[in-house]
């Protein structure tokens, strides 16, 4: 079965402008808070907004991360798109089945070999 190159290019774009946005809101978010970059002063009778303001930031670092990673990955899928190489599995270079490039437009892998990278 072939790829529908033009369709998955146009998926990965528009994922990419998703993701984009936002880790921009992220980011704004994170702007909003104190210039300083300190937490504030907190009282012992206020530790659990403290806890609860280190977890939200802490979630919103992990959730920037793991959209750049993605984003990376993305644009990696792209250039493979355009040097002929999409959709071939990196470690055994067979076809990735359509059904995983549907649900990982990105995948490098097929899911037999990611499954036993995953393993070890």
């Amino acid at each position: 079965m072939t790829i529908d190159l033009d369709r998955r290019r146009d998926e990965l774009l528009a994922l990419q402008s998703r993701l984009r946005a936002t880790a921009a809101g992220l980011e704004h978010d994170q702007s909003l808070d104190d210039e300083s970059g300190e937490l504030p002063a907190w009282g012992a009778d206020e530790l659990a907004d403290h806890a609860s303001v280190t977890y939200d930031r802490e979630l919103d670092d992990t959730l920037e991360e793991n959209a750049e990673q993605i984003l990376r990955e993305i644009d990696a899928a792209l250039t493979r798109i355009e040097d002929g190489t999409y959709g071939t599995c990196r470690i055994c270079g067979k076809e990735i089945p359509p059904e995983r490039l549907e649900a990982v437009p990105y995948a490098t892998l097929c899911v037999e070999d990611k499954r036993l990278l995953e393993r070890g």
